[in-house]
């Protein structure tokens, strides 16, 4: 729910602020994907809300796209609000209190937005119970599940905005991954030791190297991007354009 420059979400605009597709430019040579498959890479971080429901609009797509068993998914990590301290456990509404100088009553209003637009899409997310957390821990444990990510991911999400857990603690993380199906004291040993953190720092160096300024981020095969949380529909031209350009280039 963090909002600030460059690390901003797209909150205050409930589908984003783009209404289509936007190509890329590279200055280099993207690698071509064999076989016509498509990379969706997603930027996204644990704690902002617009991502899970963008996750959920995306997937949505996805299972309509005809192409779908040609597209690998890949969760990469960022933090809205890398300084908010580790083990605080306060309230969101408090942190954004103090961290945005908004008033209680203005963060409410806009945690029922949220709520409502998270409820049509059949997620429930209880601001009452969300505990402001730093995500670095989080973003290690996504890398750490590697074939379990997806699971990992909505277990994060779902932990996070409708169960109040603590998702900087790393007992927390733990029995997180356990639920996702993860051996809890394999995570237990690789949280321990620091098992992930480049990976983290590397999909957060991309970031900055894509010039990400909004999650959640979409990216296919490096070339066509969506930002923010858009429609079902916006999510399939996305897709359908990775489609066909993929085939252009390999003619």
């Amino acid at each position: 729910m963090h909002h600030g420059e460059p690390r901003q979400s797209p909150a205050r605009n409930p589908v984003g602020t783009q209404s289509g597709v936007d190509l890329f430019h590279w200055s280099v040579t993207t690698q071509q994907n064999a076989d016509g498959d498509i990379e969706i890479e997603i930027w996204s971080d644990v704690a902002c809300p617009w991502c899970y429901i963008g996750k959920h609009r995306f997937l949505s797509a996805l299972a309509e796209f005809e192409g779908r068993d040609r597209v690998t998914v890949v969760w990469r990590s960022y933090q809205l609000s890398p300084d908010t301290p580790a083990g605080q456990r306060r309230s969101e509404l408090d942190a954004l209190v103090e961290s945005k100088g908004m008033a209680p009553e203005q963060v409410r209003q806009m945690f029922g937005h949220v709520a409502q637009t998270a409820a049509e899409e059949g997620l429930r997310l209880d601001f009452g119970t969300v505990i402001a957390a730093n995500t670095f821990d989080a973003h290690r444990l996504i890398h750490i599940a590697s074939d379990n990510r997806d699971a990992v991911v909505e277990a994060l999400f779902r932990a996070h905005f409708a169960e109040g857990a603590v998702i900087d603690d790393r007992a927390v993380l733990v029995d997180i991954a356990a639920r996702a199906g993860l051996d809890a004291d394999t995570v237990r040993a690789e949280l321990e030791s620091g098992a992930g953190a480049d990976a983290v720092r590397a999909d957060l160096d991309a970031a900055r190297a894509l010039q990400v300024s909004a999650v959640p981020f979409f990216v296919a095969n490096r070339r066509i991007a969506v930002s923010g949380a858009q429609p079902k529909d916006v999510f399939l031209q996305l897709l359908a354009q990775a489609s066909a350009d993929d085939q252009v280039r390999a003619t």
